[in-house]
């Protein structure tokens, strides 16, 4: 049986500890009904007996401290909400306890944004870890020593598991149980929970927010001149002269600054436009392909959908 540690973290939320206290403990009845023995003993273990969170809203009673759980075989790292600098500094008292029983084999869940403050123990370094679209941007800041996986919801890399997305912490929960006891467990779990096992991606649901905490001044003009300018047709050469740097010393700086090329930005602010008009269901589709710029539709439609894994006439379905 493995032993589950599920960590009440400061600013953690309340439904995402329950979620996976309730689908971990669900399994065991499904094993039960097969007549085999349960597979996970799941327990909330905390710095101190009582934990109070959502600003003194709720009160979690732990099961065990962390000074009475000398091994455990997977910890969960749940969602955290709020101040990230503060969470970080607030958990530190869990960092060692943390480290030492992954070093001594034990595996880490952590969900979603969860990871600032697994980051910050230094297990991450250097390794692939999914980031939330809309933190992505001060993750990279905090710990550049990281490789951000912003895309895709799941990232497994050495016994460690990391998701990207509010709920998709839910898809992490099903990928965890087929690891350890296969499809056919997951896929039961999918359906007696209800959840989309099927999702794979951010994409759909991202909304673009260039880095722009870099101090390039140079950078930030022509981010700020794109953005304010979804319409124009940009070249790569014309912000180059906007920013009155050479082409390639400029590519380099902006890519650098942001993490997107020049001309992958203007993309991306074009795909952000054109999602919000679809989203208004006022015009068809190639009437907003039109007004970004775009005289070839699709070519559009392929940019479109390398960002969001969706053609704009299914966005707009979905969306609007």
């Amino acid at each position: 049986m493995k032993h589950v540690s599920i960590l009440p973290l400061y600013e953690a939320t309340v439904t995402s500890i329950d979620s996976s206290h309730q689908i971990l403990n669900r399994v065991n009845d499904f094993m039960a009904y097969q007549g085999r023995p349960p597979f996970y003993q799941v327990e909330i273990v905390g710095l101190e007996e009582k934990t109070s969170m959502g600003g003194g809203i709720y009160d979690i009673r732990v099961d065990k401290t962390i000074d009475r759980v000398p091994k455990t075989d997977l910890i969960v790292l749940p969602l955290l909400c709020g101040n990230f600098p503060e969470a970080i500094s607030k958990n530190q008292p869990y960092k060692d306890w943390v480290v030492a029983q992954y070093h001594s084999g034990a595996e880490i869940l952590c969900l979603c944004v969860g990871s600032f403050f697994l980051a910050s123990t230094g297990l991450l370094a250097g390794r692939k870890c999914a980031v939330h679209w809309a933190s992505t941007n001060e993750f990279k800041t905090l710990f550049p020593e990281v490789e951000v996986v912003d895309d895709g919801i799941i990232s497994d890399e050495k016994g460690i598991y990391t998701c990207g997305g509010g709920y998709s912490y839910l898809n992490l929960l099903l990928y965890i149980l087929e690891k350890h006891m296969g499809k056919e467990i997951s896929i039961l779990a999918s359906k007696m929970f209800e959840i989309d096992i099927e999702r794979k991606s951010q994409n759909p649901f991202m909304i673009f927010v260039g880095q722009k905490r870099h101090g390039d001044e140079a950078v930030l003009k022509v981010q700020e001149y794109i953005e304010n300018n979804p319409t124009e047709v940009f070249s790569v050469d014309a912000m180059c002269e906007k920013a009155g740097i050479g082409r390639r010393t400029f590519e380099r700086r902006f890519k650098k600054s942001t993490g997107n090329s020049i001309a992958e930005y203007i993309q991306r602010v074009k795909v952000e436009f054109a999602k919000k008009h679809l989203e208004m269901g006022r015009k068809t589709v190639n009437e907003i392909i039109y007004e970004t710029g775009y005289n070839d539709v699709e070519a559009f439609r392929k940019v479109f959908k390398r960002f969001t894994d969706l053609s704009p006439i299914d966005y707009k379905r979905r969306f609007a």
